[in-house]
C-alpha cells in the first residue's frame, strides 16, 4: 500500500505564529522570568505560618542611620532623573493650506502651456508629457498665479503674493483651531528652501500677526524638503530651554520663482513634480496642552550625507547652457536616496523596534560577519514598530523605492500616494497632508505611533517618530475635507495624455 507524502512543513505548521509566539517570547522575556520568581515566593510565604513570618520580619535588624540614609540616597537620585529628563513636547495641532481651485492645473492645462511656453522645443515638450503620465499625481494639484500666465511672470511682488498667500491662510486657520493668540507665540520658524527674501519670511509673519518683540524667530533655506522634520528638531531643542512655552512651525515652499524655463531634462522634472502647498504647526512643552495635544513627539533622528560629492551633488540648484536657473535632479538620486534611508534606519531602528527584531538583525548581521558575507540581510519588521507611515510624497519612485525596502503594504503607503495625486509634491509640508489624510480617514487612534521620513538636497533623510495623544475624531475641515470619500483612487502606471 504506497504510503501517503509527508505534508509540507510551511503547509503543516503555522510560521505566522511560530513567528507570533517567538517575538512575544522576546519581548516580554524579563516579565515572564519574573513571574514564576514571584509566583514560588508567594507559594513559600503562604506555607509559612503567621509566627514563622513575624520571627522573619523581627530576624531582619534596621539601622535608623543606615534607612535614612538609603531614603535620602533614593530621594536623591529620582530628583537628579526627574531634573534631567528632557521635557515632553506635544504637537498641539497643525493646519494645511488649501489652494483654491481656481489654480489648478488639469493634465491638458500643463501640457497646453508646455507647448506655448516652449514651442522651439519640442521634445523638452514630449518629455514632460512622458514625466507626467507616470509622475503618479492627479488633475487637481495646483500652481500659483504667477504660473498660470503665459509666459509665467515669476518676480519678486508675485513670489510675495504667493508665501502671503499660502503662510498666512494656514496660520489663520492654526489660530481659529487651537485658539491661540499671536501675542502667546513664544517661538516662530520658518523654513523655505528656494525662496529666501530680504526681510525673512519669518520677518514678514511677525509684520503681519504683530508678534512680541521678544520672540526667537528663525528663518531656514536651503534644506530641501526634509526641511520641516529639521524645525521640528529645531522646536523641540529649543523648548528643551525655554519652559512653558508655544512654538509656530511653518513648512512651505514658493514656487513662483522657481519655474525652469530652459530645456535640461534633469531640470524640467522639478516642473511636473512640485506644486503649491504650506502647513502651520503649533509644538508646546505646557503640561496644560497634554491633554488636548494630538500627539507626543518621541524620537528625531537626522542623517545628513553631504561628505559625499555625489550625494552634495544629487539635488543641486545651477544655471543652464542659456543662463536659465533650476533645480537638477540627479540619475544616482534614487540609489542615494536609499543610501540615507539605510544610515537612518540604523539608528532608528535600536530606538523604536521591538527586541525580538534587533535580536533577529544583529543575528543576521553577525552571520554575514562571519560565516557568510553572500547571507540575504534581515530587513527588520517595521510594522511591528509603527502603526501608520507618512512617506515624503516626492515622487512615485519615492514611494514604490520605501515601500520595497520597508516590505509595507498598499494601505501602509496610501497617505503617501493619495497626497502625492491630490497635492503633487508640496516639499517639506508634503508629511502634513499625509498626517491629515490619516486622521481624515479616522484611523488615528491613542496610543498609535507614526513615522515620518523625510528626503533633502544635501543630502539628508529624517526620520520623526509621534505617538497619539487621543483618538482623533474625523475632522469636518482641513485639506481633505471636499474630497476624502472619492479617495483612495486607483493611480494607473501610465496615464495616456
Amino acid at each position: 500500500m504506497p504510503q501517503a507524502p509527508m505534508p509540507e512543513f510551511s503547509n503543516s505548521v503555522k510560521l505566522k505564529y511560530v513567528k507570533l509566539g517567538y517575538q512575544y517570547l522576546v519581548n516580554h522575556f524579563l516579565g515572564l522570568l519574573l513571574i514564576p520568581i514571584m509566583a514560588v515566593i508567594a507559594v513559600e510565604l503562604l506555607r509559612m505560618g503567621p509566627e514563622e513570618i513575624l520571627n522573619l520580619w523581627n530576624s531582619l535588624h534596621f539601622d535608623l542611620i543606615q534607612v535614612l540614609c538609603s531614603s535620602f540616597f533614593v530621594i536623591f537620585i529620582s530628583t537628579v532623573y526627574f531634573m534631567s529628563k528632557p521635557r515632553t513636547v506635544y504637537l498641539v495641532d497643525y493646519s494645511c493650506y488649501k489652494p483654491p481651485v481656481t489654480c489648478r492645473v488639469p493634465f491638458a492645462t500643463f501640457m497646453e502651456h508646455s507647448r506655448l511656453i516652449l514651442k522651439d522645443k519640442p521634445k523638452s515638450v514630449e518629455f514632460q508629457m512622458r514625466i507626467l503620465e507616470r509622475s503618479g499625481l492627479g488633475e487637481e494639484t495646483c500652481l500659483p498665479p504667477a504660473i498660470h500666465y503665459i509666459p509665467p511672470t515669476p518676480t519678486m511682488d508675485a513670489a510675495r503674493s504667493e508665501a502671503q498667500m499660502v503662510i498666512f491662510t494656514a496660520m489663520d486657520d492654526l489660530f481659529k483651531k487651537t485658539g491661540l493668540k499671536p501675542k502667546d507665540i513664544d517661538i516662530l520658524i520658518v523654513n523655505c528652501s528656494l525662496f529666501s527674501p530680504t526681510p525673512s519670511l519669518s520677518a514678514m509673519v511677525i509684520n503681519k500677526y504683530k508678534l512680541r518683540s521678544n520672540i526667537r524667530s528663525f528663518n531656514l533655506s536651503g534644506m530641501g524638503c526634509s526641511a520641516g522634520l529639521i524645525s521640528v528638531d529645531l522646536a523641540r531643542d529649543l523648548l528643551q530651554v525655554h519652559p512653558n512655552s508655544n512654538a509656530i512651525i511653518v513648512s512651505t515652499e514658493i514656487i513662483t520663482p522657481n519655474y525652469y524655463k530652459g530645456n535640461e531634462r534633469a531640470m524640467l522634472l522639478p516642473n511636473c513634480l512640485f506644486r503649491m502647498g504650506s502647513a502651520a504647526i503649533l509644538m508646546s512643552n505646557r503640561r496644560s496642552d497634554r491633554w488636548r495635544a494630538k500627539y507626543k513627539l518621541c524620537h528625531l533622528v537626522r542623517t545628513h550625507r553631504g561628505a559625499d560629492d555625489k550625494s552634495y551633488y544629487c539635488v543641486y540648484e545651477q544655471e543652464d547652457k542659456e543662463r536659465h536657473v533650476g533645480i537638477n535632479l540627479s540619475k544616482d538620486l534614487m540609489a542615494i536616496a536609499g543610501e540615507a534611508l539605510k544610515a537612518n534606519i540604523t539608528t532608528i531602528g535600536p530606538l523604536v523596534l521591538p527586541a525580538s527584531e534587533q535580536l533577529l538583525f544583529l543575528s543576521s548581521l553577525i552571520g554575514r560577519k562571519i560565516f557568510n558575507p553572500k547571507w540575504k540581510p534581515y530587513i527588520p519588521d517595521f510594522k511591528l514598530a509603527f502603526e501608520h507611515f507618512c512617506i515624503h510624497a516626492g515622487g512615485r519612485a519615492v514611494i514604490d523605492e520605501l515601500q520595497k525596502n520597508l516590505q509595507l503594504s498598499g494601505e501602509h503607503v496610501e497617505a503617501s500616494r493619495m497626497t502625492l495625486h491630490r497635492f503633487g509634491n508640496t516639499s517639506s509640508s508634503s508629511l502634513w497632508y499625509e498626517l491629515s489624510y490619516i486622521e481624515s480617514k479616522g484611523r488615528m487612534r491613542r496610543g498609535d505611533r507614526v513615522w515620518q521620513i523625510a528626503f533633502g538636497s544635501g543630502f539628508k533623510c529624517n526620520s520623526a517618530v509621534w505617538k497619539c495623544n487621543r483618538t482623533i475624531k474625523t475632522p469636518k475641515d482641513g485639506p481633505w475635507s471636499d474630497c476624502i470619500d472619492r479617495y483612495p483612487v486607483f493611480i494607473p502606471e501610465v496615464v495616456k495624455l
